[in-house]
């Protein structure tokens, strides 16, 4: 009688398809190539996978199945990018926000688009209109004022001047503006 092994590595030997990407992955039993890091290496055990295995590690990564009709080609760039994103942590908010901005202008069919002025977080922004000063706190995740909350600054400018007006314009951080004081500094 041969005796239980309580180890969890121990079910790679039994033939049966790996549950985690890059866990037993490497079929041909290469041996890995040196200087290559985990991540890579789990990456590059990808290709060497069967398309039932790719599926299966997307179905224990995703909790659900794989969109129909993606390609073997398709799942292993998106395990890898899962991979790497696990590894090397998720882009932050701005990035996100930025990459959206660019699928936007992207899908109206845009050339190119200007970066616009990028604000750093924990800069105060302030505009005196009608007697009154307005200051606003800019955030990771937007901006602050009178402690509510806010996505844009187009909208804080709609708050305080009851209009509509262009957020970065009201508060004077467009792209032009930063230039005109840029030039006013250095002379």
């Amino acid at each position: 009688m041969t005796p239980t092994i309580p180890d969890a590595s121990a079910r790679q030997y039994t033939g049966g398809p790996s549950s985690v990407p890059g866990r037993g992955g490497n079929r041909s039993n290469r041996s890995r190539k040196p200087g290559l890091s985990d991540v890579e290496a789990e990456i590059a055990g990808l290709i060497d996978r069967s398309t039932q295995e790719l599926r299966l590690a997307w179905r224990k990564l995703h909790r659900t199945e794989p969109p129909l009709g993606i390609s073997r080609d398709l799942l292993i760039r998106s395990l890898a990018y899962d991979l790497q994103q696990r590894a090397d942590g998720s882009p932050n908010l701005a990035l996100r926000r930025r990459l959206r901005t660019l699928a936007a202008a992207s899908e109206r069919g845009a050339r190119s688009v200007e970066p616009g002025v990028v604000l750093k977080a924990g800069s105060t922004l302030v505009r005196q209109w009608r007697g009154h000063t307005h200051a606003i706190l800019v955030r990771e995740d937007g901006f602050e004022y009178e402690g509510e909350r806010y996505r844009s600054l187009t909208v804080i400018a709609e708050r305080i001047t009851g209009a509509h007006w262009s957020g970065p314009r009201f508060f004077d951080v467009t792209k032009r503006a930063r230039s005109s004081v840029l030039a006013e500094t250095t002379a």
